[in-house]
């Protein structure tokens, strides 16, 4: 089984924590959640500028969305988790309220472009399809409602939090624009294997103390190989609450398996199955053992 390795240096309750886009970012209210209002905050460029940033030594930890209800999975996300040596220390549910906001005097009816992340895009789809908007990708939701402001862009609209309209000085046309009211979004919480972090929110952890590994294998081509290496979670009673799978990158047309476990990887039945594993995967990393989030 592949170890990360080891990191000892104590983390500065200040260092900031790296996320992806503007202030007023989902994100960052994905750090603000788990960390706390106070935390110290780190605005990069794009999902890997935050894996950079951690590794760099630029911050004591970076928040990552996963998974979205609507959208599902933020598949890069786990590209980068198995490329980077850090581990998963957390997680944190934040809810996704999305609205259409313009410069001041923009009415809906004046409104021809809208701009946001393809992923807001989506969990907004059914709002959108209603009138004959271009519909634009940008890396971030905030970043689309900055640019707008920076720009001056008459015209254009961005699909973004209250919050983040607020702040970049835009009028919400249309509230409440997520197709999912109940929409939520989880982030994960992703560290250098031992450094030490800020601390955690009082209310950030699900109240029963419920916890998740999250792990990444590798399966043989052959008949019977996936359901070999599911068999281990069962025989041991571990529930499987999530498997995905993604292509390896270093052998065409074969994939890993994503698994997240309701289990602690210290606990006895948890340990066992794993050592199990290692005789039916060709690979296996434990990526981090840690609280469920409220709401996850």
């Amino acid at each position: 089984m592949d170890t990360l390795p080891a990191a000892s240096a104590h983390t500065p309750a200040r260092s900031p924590i790296a996320y992806s886009g503007e202030p007023g970012a989902f994100a960052e209210d994905a750090v603000h959640a788990y960390f706390g209002p106070g935390a110290a905050t780190l605005a990069v460029p794009g999902f890997r500028g935050v894996f950079e940033a951690v590794v760099a030594g630029e911050a004591a930890a970076g928040v990552v969305p996963i998974e979205n209800l609507v959208n599902g999975t933020v598949r890069e996300n786990y590209d980068l988790l198995l490329e980077f040596p850090l581990e998963i220390r957390g997680e944190v549910v934040v809810p996704v309220r999305l609205c259409l906001a313009a410069l001041p005097g923009e009415t809906l009816d004046g409104i021809e472009r809208v701009y946001s992340h393809v992923q807001a895009l989506g969990q907004a789809d059914a709002f959108l399809r209603q009138r004959p908007w271009t519909l634009l990708t940008t890396y971030n939701t905030a970043g689309a409602g900055k640019a707008i402001a920076d720009r001056g862009e008459r015209g254009a609209a961005a699909v973004l939090s209250p919050r983040a309209a607020a702040l970049f000085g835009l009028v919400v046309l249309a509230d409440g624009i997520e197709s999912v009211p109940d929409n939520r979004t989880r982030f994960l919480v992703v560290a250098t294997p031992g450094a030490g972090l800020p601390p955690t929110a009082q209310h950030a952890a699900d109240p029963s103390g419920a916890a998740r590994t999250t792990l990444v294998m590798g399966i043989r081509n052959e008949p019977g190989a996936l359901l070999r290496a599911l068999a281990v979670f069962a025989g041991h009673g571990l529930n499987m609450s999530k498997l995905e799978s993604r292509p390896a990158h270093d052998r065409p047309w074969e994939y890993v398996f994503w698994v997240d476990l309701d289990a602690d990887a210290a606990a006895p039945a948890t340990g066992a199955a794993l050592a199990d594993l290692a005789a039916v995967t060709t690979s296996l990393r434990v990526l981090g053992s840690y609280p469920r989030g409220a709401g996850g």
